[in-house]
């Protein structure tokens, strides 16, 4: 009985001291401070442009056409190594590119019927001279004698000149663009009949190539002709130094926009006429300005602002722009050289926010 009470006054003692425990206040936390997580970069200086970026097609600055004007036979010429004249290769002014060959080239030609005419008046004209001196002939002769002169020497000349369009040379230095293709771009052989009319070779030189842009009616108010610019094409990682040379005085009709053309560098013949380009025209350009990224200007209530670190916080700057692309601003006031600015995580930032800085 004894050892039945001690063990109900046990239990008695364990149920109050649980009942005790449970009613205790819990244990006190320590406190959690929220910082915003950012990225920051140093602000420099740098250079910065106002640019007009738009797109187009190359072409030659200037271009010859060489087409046959006496029927014949093709012949295309051989370079200095004998090998037959081919698209691509260069060849200087003055360089025979083909000519046309066989009977038709020479009947059209006439050249030695009219030669041995011209001799034959030229002939009769001095004997009609020498009898006029000694008054066997009549002034009248004389001036019919010269008359078949004169026109014997026409006829020749024409010969002579159409002999000469039997050969044809480039008047200009530059690479073949197009050599001996009909209509449907198949290459013609030598010995080939052609008629007059024909286009034997399109030459132009390649070493300076002009991209014609079309501008809308705001950008060419911007651009004027002396501006430099700088032209891309996706096969090359470098780009081409241009000029503007040239605006239209007029609106395209269909498209309702101005015409460029802006003269590309090729002195190392990279770049080749119809490629499609993009070029960037360089309206004005400021070096060694304060500049920060793009990313770190935030608008507040229309006021552009930046983010500076302060320690471990962030303090609020008004900024007043200049120039800039896409990827970075001129900062006019409010940042200098040496100042930290925030580039991520500025969409809940306000002025004195504490922080903790993330990534490089």
């Amino acid at each position: 009985m004894t050892q039945f009470n001690a063990m109900t006054r046990y239990a008695h003692v364990i149920g109050i001291a649980a009942l005790a425990g449970g009613c205790a206040p819990p244990p006190q936390s320590a406190g959690v401070e929220f910082r915003t997580p950012i990225e920051v970069v140093d602000v420099g200086t740098g250079t910065v442009e106002d640019v007009v970026v738009a797109t187009g097609n190359l072409r030659p600055r200037e271009i010859v056409t060489l087409d046959i004007e006496t029927p014949g036979h093709l012949q295309v010429a051989r370079d200095g190594q004998g090998r037959r004249l081919a698209e691509g290769m260069r060849v200087a002014a003055g360089d025979v590119i083909a000519r046309v060959t066989g009977e038709d080239a020479r009947l059209h030609a006439r050249l030695e019927t009219t030669r041995q005419a011209m001799e034959a008046a030229k002939a009769q004209l001095d004997r009609r001279k020498e009898l006029r001196e000694a008054n066997v002939a009549s002034e009248e002769e004389l001036q019919q004698a010269e008359e078949r002169y004169e026109m014997a020497l026409y006829e020749f000349e024409r010969s002579t000149l159409n002999a000469a369009k039997a050969t044809l040379e480039t008047p200009i230095a530059g690479t073949i663009l197009r050599l001996a293709r009909d209509a449907d771009g198949r290459p013609k052989a030598d010995g080939q009949l052609l008629r007059a009319g024909f286009v034997v070779a399109e030459i132009a030189p390649v070493d300076e190539l002009v991209a014609d842009i079309d501008l809308i009616g705001p950008e060419l108010a911007r651009v004027e002709v002396g501006l430099a610019a700088r032209i891309r094409h996706y096969a090359y990682e470098d780009l081409f130094a241009g000029e503007v040379i040239r605006l239209s005085p007029t609106l395209d009709p269909v498209k309702h926009t101005f015409r460029a053309e802006v003269s590309v560098a090729n002195a190392e013949r990279l770049l080749r006429p119809g490629m499609f380009v993009e070029v960037v025209v360089v309206v004005e350009q400021r070096q060694d300005v304060v500049v920060v990224p793009r990313d770190a200007v935030a608008n507040r209530a229309g006021r552009s602002v930046v983010f500076i670190l302060d320690g471990q916080s962030v303090s609020r700057r008004n900024v007043r722009l200049g120039l800039g692309d896409d990827d970075k601003v001129q900062v006019l006031e409010g940042v200098a050289d040496g100042d930290r600015v925030a580039v991520r995580g500025l969409d809940t930032l306000t002025d004195g926010n504490r922080i903790r800085i993330v990534g490089s």
